[in-house]
């Protein structure tokens, strides 16, 4: 008996995949104890995921197989329960919220049901279930818990959702509680909220928290420990203030120097006064309709209200705000993808608006989000490149496009030969690069990134913020750069502008907006972003 609440050692579970063996995790070992918040810190790929999976029995056998090692749990071995007994630990005793609340709630039942079913599975009477999930709901700070309590997914916004997910995780007052990336994709101030509430959450009933993340920022907010990962194996852990004050290995050591906004404000440049881009008096409202005939309601929702800003030539202009800001709107508008309602967008004088931009299109270019939604899985990557100019015929011979890829993929840092590979045997860092070789194809002046590297780990962020760089270095490039990561915005950004509900309330130089904010909802954006302020109590200097 060790006394910890949970306990594993020395797992190694390995995977079958197409002939292929992939050993996940080898010989890892952690504890957790009550009351206690435990951070597995990894980046994609390190098998942070898997230990966690283990303890829910969520491991497909096949293809996954776990070779050796034990579980325990209060001091009970929990490695080959049998799913009845399983089924008795998870939620009651043991509770999980995931990443992807989308994938992970039920589209066609309601909320409500989903928190309720929560405790009906463990014997709850329906009723009792009801009004505990109405308290949950309230707890977690849904307004209108009992109204809401009959809404569905797709109705409440992407922080709203990961907090009906804790609420149905909490429902049993379980004694510990898995959180695998619950923040990842959200605002910065979303992101504070959520981690305050598991903080308060725990301090009510003492739970063990389990948080697995590749966000240092989160780790050095909620952790009293921290367990790193890499390729399947513990590769450091310890106490918080030791781990990120004093790392031995390089690993860790290579993680906390590719943490963003360590590094101070970009290196202040001569920046050109020739205009690009100029956005002036922008607005979009979409008409409120309601009921099933859709009947007009006489009101508007502002997507965009009388934007103006400029972009000029070798600029770097971030643009920061939380979802519903207006941020996507103001790049789909620039695309041409949104009609806006009023205003006007020129690029070097002229109209980006309407027909007859091809000459436009060729000099802005984007990189999104997602680069596996965003390049065609069918399409080998040779073939993605090149489609630029299949487009914009008369810009590169086609027996010169070849040669092009090969030099395009060498300069985002790939090799020509990937050029025969399809998108889906490439990691998200990878694909994020093809998706800028793409954009680079038509040797544009300006590329809009639209939150280009919000989805990846830290340190394939700072290699795709500093291959951005070494571009805009090379070839002169502008950056529109859309984002809601703080820190990133810091380190690359020459004028930052911020937008909040469709309007720009503060721009300026970018050491000024994070220095000397001066608009209210700029504030509460800083004071939000833990990355900074936590980690400069804890994190040194990495050692040469």
């Amino acid at each position: 008996m060790t006394g910890h609440l949970l306990e594993v050692e020395n797992l190694s579970v390995r995977f079958h995949s197409r002939g292929k063996i992939v050993d996940a995790v080898r010989s890892v070992s952690w504890h957790l104890d009550r009351g206690e918040t435990l951070a597995i810190l990894g980046e994609s790929g390190s098998g942070k995921s898997v230990s966690a999976s283990a303890v829910m029995g969520l491991i497909d056998t096949p293809p996954g197989e776990i070779l050796s090692g034990s579980i325990r749990f209060d001091g009970r071995g929990i490695l080959g329960l049998s799913a009845k007994d399983q089924r008795e630990l998870n939620g009651r005793r043991i509770a999980m919220i995931f990443q992807d609340t989308l994938a992970a709630l039920n589209p066609v039942h309601t909320l409500g049901h989903q928190i309720s079913e929560s405790m009906t599975a463990h014997g709850i009477p329906a009723e009792r279930a009801r009004t505990r999930a109405i308290e949950l709901l309230a707890r977690v700070g849904i307004p209108e818990p009992e109204r809401r309590f009959n809404e569905y997914p797709h109705q409440f916004s992407g922080g709203q959702r990961q907090r009906v997910m804790i609420a149905a995780a909490i429902a049993m007052e379980p004694d510990v509680l898995i959180a695998d990336e619950p923040t990842s994709a959200l605002d910065v101030t979303v992101q504070a909220g959520i981690l305050k509430l598991l903080k308060e959450l725990q301090a009510e009933n003492g739970m063990g928290i389990l948080m697995i993340t590749h966000d240092l920022g989160v780790v050095a907010e909620i952790a009293d420990r921290v367990v790193v990962m890499s390729q399947g194996e513990v590769v450091e852990q310890g106490p918080l203030a030791e781990v990120l004050g004093a790392p031995r290995h390089a690993y860790t050591r290579r993680l906390l120097e590719a943490v963003p906004g360590r590094h101070g404000y970009p290196a202040a440049r001569d920046l050109s006064s020739e205009a690009l881009i100029e956005i002036r008096g922008l607005s979009k409202y979409y008409g409120v309709s309601a009921g099933v005939l859709k009947t007009p309601t006489g009101r508007e929702i502002k997507a965009l209200d009388d934007v103006s800003l400029t972009l000029n030539k070798g600029e770097v202009l971030g643009v920061v705000g939380e979802s519903g800001s207006g941020k996507t709107t103001l790049v789909n508008t620039l695309l041409g993808l949104v009609d806006p309602t009023k205003g006007e967008v020129l690029y070097r004088g002229k109209s980006m608006l309407g027909p007859g931009n091809r000459e436009i299109a060729r000099n802005v270019q984007v990189v999104f989000q997602d680069p596996t939604a965003s390049l065609n899985p069918r399409m080998k990557v040779g073939r993605i490149i090149a489609e630029p100019w299949a487009i914009h015929r008369g810009v590169l011979p086609r027996a010169e496009w070849p040669r092009r890829v090969a030099e395009l993929l060498e300069q985002v840092g790939l090799r020509p030969e990937h050029a025969d590979r399809y998108p889906h045997q490439f990691s998200g860092g990878q694909r994020q690069r093809i998706a800028i070789a793409r954009a680079l194809a038509l040797k544009p002046e300006v590329i809009i990134c639209d939150e280009a590297v919000s989805a990846l780990d830290v340190s394939i962020q700072a290699q795709v913020i500093q291959l951005l760089k070494d571009l805009r270095r090379d070839h002169g490039l502008s950056y529109l750069f859309i984002a809601h990561d703080l820190p990133v915005v810091r380190d690359f950004a020459d004028r930052t502008i911020v937008m909040q509900g469709g309007r720009i309330v503060e721009s300026g130089i970018t050491a000024e907006i994070f220095e000397h904010p001066r608009h209210p909802y700029t504030q509460k954006l800083l004071a939000s972003r833990p990355v900074e302020e936590r980690m400069r109590g804890h994190i040194t200097e990495p050692a040469e």
